[in-house]
């Protein structure tokens, strides 16, 4: 994780200044440009909040009253009026120029601090021990990687620095009108106050609507991937009807949360709307008064009138910016949330035993105790050595713990208590790269990414092309990809919808036999097998199992007759150790399961 990232994590509620304080090191990335748009928003607010004052000059000049300035008391009406429309529109087109050129480097900055930050939590995601991932579903995620990482970008692009130009722009009118005349100035400034405290409460209630509407979205999204990854059982099971009934409550109470955030948001439009109304007709009253008095003149009191109503303007803009940044807090606040989570499997930074150069494969478990859930042991006690170049069967009734160990020696968890060993070295003092080139699994279900063949071998490594095909013709899936269209470049769809389910598996093998790792698991790598593609398999495996050590797990007892030792299970504990004879002599546990599944045959 790189140290903006690192600036996300949080333990404790932060108040907004915080959170927004957990982003800048990502705005320091990109200060340069920041510094030019912040520069920019002084001639804008400027040129603003001249505006009004040269429309109150133009009415003076019409009027040749007093408070015309010296410059077009000299000149005709028609001149004056030239001069003062040329000035409005040569500040009309220097402000759009300013505010183009503004808009596109904030813009730009917001999507590089996106990008930045979705590149960090998204290595942190996939950096997650695969406990995280058992609790967390699939949308939850998806929605914090992209809706929630573009709000944050909208902090920038449309928030932060909108708001400093906002700000610039109501002090640069306050200036002007203070020059002009301060009894007003002050009446106008003084309805500024309440007007604020109302948009701040009016946006912390939005945000906490905003925090609701998002957890909302993240079980929809959740919902929305679990329907359509179980589409098959979905439709099986005749489920369309009761999963549209339980998606409609969802989407239900997500409608709910967003009609609340617009609430919140509509109020302070309409606020806003009202309170300037009002200052224009306080403006007129109080301003009127002046001007009957003979206190000021009627281009004052335009001026002012126009005020009152620009003054507004930043202040609704503020609001619906302040808008966009709470929506933005509130991913912050659940973007850190996933950020906290710790890497609980890491490389350690001490210094490893020296390792011998060449891999012999042993394997040893030292009083292993593991669990899923804290207070529920799936291991006990496991205590085992696997000889170099030993093929070992793990046997045991369903929940046995056969998984667990696997998912132990390839490091996907770690043990509660006690400790494994490759080679006589605790494997977490190897470097994660490392032991899965020493350990190659696999499993089951061989997943198959959106790709060409050969990437699906390498999945990342560079082996030359001799290699990939020297792995598949060892594998015997040599032949289906000389019968695919495009051989090695055939592209497959995702989760290799094109292939069929031993055609994947062959490729598992291939992805196993192209890293050539000195320990070798099968975890229920044959049982989907029609008979023909398990020949194939069975015969690969013969070439492949030569001087490595392998475990095997198997629910056809009748595939490990020949392995060296067999282990079997049962909750966890290690009930009996030998070879088939061995165990069948012994007429235990696998001697039962043995001849049930005979008699099942």
């Amino acid at each position: 994780m790189t140290a903006t990232a690192k600036k996300l994590r949080h333990n404790q509620p932060e108040n907004d200044w915080r959170l927004f304080l957990r982003l800048m090191p990502y705005a320091k990335r990109n200060l340069k440009m920041l510094g030019v748009a912040m520069v920019f928003l002084i001639p804008s607010a400027m040129a603003s909040a001249m505006q009004p004052v040269l429309i109150g000059q133009a009415v003076s000049l019409v009027r040749r009253e007093k408070s015309t300035w010296p410059i077009f008391q000299q000149v005709s009406i028609t001149q004056g009026m030239h001069m003062l429309v040329g000035l409005l529109l040569a500040l009309l087109i220097g402000r759009l120029l300013l505010d183009v050129t503004q808009v596109y480097l904030v813009q730009k900055v917001g999507q590089r601090v996106t990008a930045a930050i979705r590149m960090d939590l998204f290595e942190h995601v996939t950096s997650l021990a695969v406990r995280f991932f058992d609790r967390t579903p699939v949308g939850k995620l998806i929605t914090r990687l992209t809706s929630d990482v573009d709000a944050l970008g909208e902090v920038f692009s449309t928030g932060a620095i909108g708001i400093v130009g906002d700000l610039v722009s109501i002090v640069a009118m306050a200036i002007l009108m203070f020059t002009q005349q301060w009894q007003l100035a002050i009446l106008l400034s003084v309805m500024l106050i309440p007007m604020t405290g109302l948009i701040v409460y009016f946006q912390k209630q939005y945000r906490t609507a905003n925090y609701e509407a998002r957890e909302e979205l993240s079980g929809l999204n959740a919902m929305l991937q679990e329907n359509i990854s179980g589409i098959n059982v979905v439709q099986l099971f005749r489920r369309e009807h009761l999963n549209s009934q339980q998606f409609r409550e969802v989407n239900r109470r997500y409608i709910k949360e967003v009609d609340r955030t617009i609430w919140f948001d509509s109020a302070v439009s309409a606020s806003l709307e009202w309170v300037s109304l009002a200052a224009i007709a306080i403006v007129l009253w109080v301003g009127g008064n002046f001007v009957t008095k003979g206190q000021i003149d009627t281009g004052i009191l335009a001026s002012f009138i126009v005020f009152a109503q620009k003054l507004f303007e930043p202040l609704r803009q503020f609001a619906e910016k302040f808008t966009a940044i709470q929506a933005g807090f509130t991913a912050i606040e659940r973007v850190g949330d996933v950020m906290n989570e710790p890497i609980e499997i890491k490389d350690t930074t001490k210094v490893a035993p020296p390792a011998v150069q060449d891999t012999i494969g042993e394997i040893c478990f030292e009083h292993v105790w593991f669990g899923y859930k804290a207070d529920e042991f799936v291991l006990r006690d496991l205590n085992f050595v696997i000889q170099p170049g030993e093929k070992i069967a793990l046997v045991g009734p369903t929940g046995a713990g056969k998984s667990s160990i696997i998912r132990l020696l390839s490091r996907l968890y770690e043990p509660t208590q006690g400790r494994i060993l490759i080679d006589g070295i605790d494997i977490r003092d190897l470097p994660q790269a490392e032991l899965r080139r020493k350990v190659g699994i696999i499993l089951q279900d061989g997943f198959i990414f959106a790709g060409d063949v050969k990437s699906n071998i390498a999945l990342g490594e560079r082996y030359p092309l001799s290699q990939i095909q020297a792995a598949a013709a060892q594998t015997n899936v040599d032949k289906l990809i000389e019968q695919l269209p495009e051989g090695y470049d055939t592209l497959l769809r995702e989760r290799g919808t094109n292939l069929s389910g031993g055609q994947k598996q062959l490729l598992a093998f291939a992805r196993a036999a192209v890293r050539q790792p000195k320990i070798l698991v099968l975890d229920e790598a044959t049982s989907s097998l029609d008979v023909g593609t398990e020949a194939l398999i069975q015969e690969a495996l013969e070439r492949m199992l030569v001087d490595r050590t392998a475990i095997i797990i198997a629910h056809r007892l009748s595939t490990i007759r020949g392995v060296d030792r067999i282990l079997v299970l049962k909750r966890g504990e290690l009930l009996e150790s030998g070879n088939h004879e061995e165990l069948l002599s012994k007429n235990g546990l696998y001697a039962s399961l043995y001849k049930l599944q005979l008699l099942g045959s």
